[in-house]
């Protein structure tokens, strides 16, 4: 691709064993606890004599003793309750990385998802769900690249949805990939991406979702027209969508979802709105997800 840094090729991908489903949806990490902060009682020595100060020294050795107590508690109080920053965004991303079992399906994955000025030219798109795979590992759900591309930040788990648009046309599939990262390595890969166009390779492909007697029963990966990555930084969570039509159609030559939605594009899939199909549901599923993130961490505070 013109403009694109030279790749360095990935390693053959030796598929990591699946990860088995957990019947009772137990989250095996352990809860981020907060530091706790404590102050001795001072020694005190009661043989020695206190030499004697004056009203003024006294005043204002009071009122230094004052204003370091008031600074000290409130710095104490954003440790302890979670408010500073950093805290606040270390407790975000920890609880995102929960949020595979912790939530029912339809508050990641809606039944129906309304995208305002989706569509090409800003018309509106509406996104029906018709398929929701169970959870499961990742070694079935890319192509062989993509998953050595992935295999740094882990695979946790992955959660998919199919979705179809109001005239059945389209069919989507948008997935969540919880990674067992943390935040330098989930900004790692992002940079990687981001510097090498990971995210426009035709080689580098999220496979569909496709359940039987749906719109999407033959939405298989010869079907794949247009697609969009996101790796975030503020989650454990790599977000994706793949689109294609509805009535089984091969496409020879998949166009990432910012090339086909740029004006004047001429591919079959461009001219389709086949782009905007993926990344509006993509771009409003991360939506979600970090609005769910941002409720459930404010709970846990």
């Amino acid at each position: 691709m013109p403009g694109a840094r030279a790749w360095t090729p990935l390693a053959a991908a030796h598929p990591a064993a699946p990860v088995a489903p957990d019947p009772a949806h137990s989250w095996s990490a352990a809860p981020v606890g907060r530091p706790v902060v404590s102050f001795a009682e001072p020694e005190l020595s009661g043989e020695r004599t206190r030499p004697r100060v004056g009203s003024r020294t006294a005043a204002a050795a009071a009122c230094l003793v004052l204003g370091l107590g008031l600074i000290g508690g409130s710095l104490t109080g954003s440790w302890l309750t979670g408010d500073g920053e950093d805290g606040g965004a270390g407790n975000a991303f920890s609880t995102a990385g929960t949020l595979w079992h912790s939530v029912p399906v339809d508050e990641l994955f809606p039944p129906t998802v309304e995208g305002t000025g989706a569509g090409p030219g800003g018309a509106d798109r509406s996104w029906t769900r018709i398929a929701v795979a169970p959870d499961s590992g990742c070694v079935h759900a890319f192509d062989p690249l993509l998953r050595t591309a992935l295999a740094p930040v882990g695979c946790r788990r992955l959660l998919r949805a199919t979705y179809t648009d109001a005239t059945q046309s389209y069919v989507t599939t948008v997935g969540l990939l919880f990674t067992k990262a943390d935040p330098a390595a989930m900004s790692a890969l992002a940079a990687r991406f981001r510097d090498e166009h990971l995210d426009r390779r035709a080689d580098l492909l999220p496979r569909p979702y496709a359940a039987p007697g749906t719109a999407a029963g033959g939405f298989g990966a010869a079907q794949r027209a247009s697609w969009t990555i996101s790796v975030l930084t503020d989650a454990p969570v790599v977000a994706y969508a793949v689109s294609g039509w509805a009535d089984g159609r091969t496409v020879d030559s998949p166009v990432p979802a910012a090339d086909a939605v740029r004006s004047g594009a001429t591919t079959a899939p461009a001219q389709a709105g086949l782009g905007n199909e993926a990344k509006g549901l993509a771009d409003r599923i991360q939506r979600r997800l970090r609005q769910t993130v941002g409720t459930a961490a404010k709970e846990s505070s």
